[in-house]
This record gives C-alpha cells, sequence and structure tokens, in this order.
C-alpha cells in the first residue's frame, strides 16, 4: 500500500512540474533559400539568444535546400551560409533537407554542408512536427 501511495505522490508532484520542464519546440520552414536564408538564420540566432532552451529544427524543400548547398551564400550581402548554419548547429539546432526536392533536382548529398540531415519529405516532416509533435510553426 505504502508503493501505491508513493507512485501517487510522484505522480503529482510531475504533474505539477509538467509547465516547469516543458521545453518550446519550433520549426522554421524555408522554401526559398533566395529570399529567406540569411532573414531565417538570423531569426534562429536571436531566438536562440532570448530563450536558449528552445528545440529548434529547420526544415528545407524546394528551392529552400539551396540554403545547405556547399558553397551557397547570400547573393545580396555575400554572406556565406555554412558558417552560421555550423554555429547554430553547434547550438542544437538541426538542419533537414527534402529528398523528393534533391532527386527532383538531381541533387545528391554529398553537395550539402556536413551539417545537412536528410528526411524524405520536407512537407510530409512539417506536417508531423506541427501536428503530432506539436512544434510552433515559423515562416521567415
Amino acid at each position: 500500500m505504502l508503493k501505491f501511495w508513493k507512485a501517487i505522490f510522484v505522480a503529482i508532484l510531475l504533474v505539477g512540474a509538467g509547465p516547469a520542464l516543458a521545453q518550446d519546440k519550433v520549426v522554421y520552414h524555408i522554401d526559398d533559400a533566395a529570399a529567406q536564408g540569411l532573414k531565417a538564420l538570423r531569426n534562429v540566432r536571436n531566438h536562440l539568444d532570448v530563450a536558449p532552451q528552445t528545440k529548434i529544427i529547420v526544415v528545407t524543400h524546394a528551392e529552400g535546400v539551396d540554403l545547405l548547398l556547399e558553397g551557397a551564400s547570400d547573393a545580396k550581402n555575400k554572406i556565406e551560409y555554412a558558417p552560421l548554419v555550423s554555429a547554430l548547429k553547434g547550438d542544437g539546432v538541426t538542419f533537414e533537407v527534402c529528398e523528393i526536392t534533391m532527386k527532383r533536382r538531381n541533387l545528391t548529398k554529398e553537395q550539402f554542408i556536413m551539417d545537412a540531415d536528410f528526411v524524405p519529405s520536407g512537407v510530409v516532416r512539417l506536417t508531423e512536427l506541427q501536428g503530432r509533435e506539436h512544434y510552433a510553426y515559423i515562416k521567415p
């Protein structure tokens, strides 16, 4: 009987601590690196500067995958993306590339920076993160 009450007590503590243990989760959606790339990377950096515990996943598809191509840079500002991505990856951000886009554009994994991860479908991944895993959605 004592074990039962201990279990109830622990459950009550965990439920009460739930909000304190909660972690914000955010997915950034990039489908046009030329228009969104630098702004998105700056948004993610600012996000982590204010809320460093946030779990952030950046999902790219269509022209958004260009953000993670080897040698990619912002055309207007001549800023290379890879060092910015690498620094964010070091802070726990995940960068994902849509394999459907890769196939459509005849791209290979070797053309992407080492910090890129790959998912079968960017759109499906966005749906999973928002619907099942309750990630907040941001499209810079």
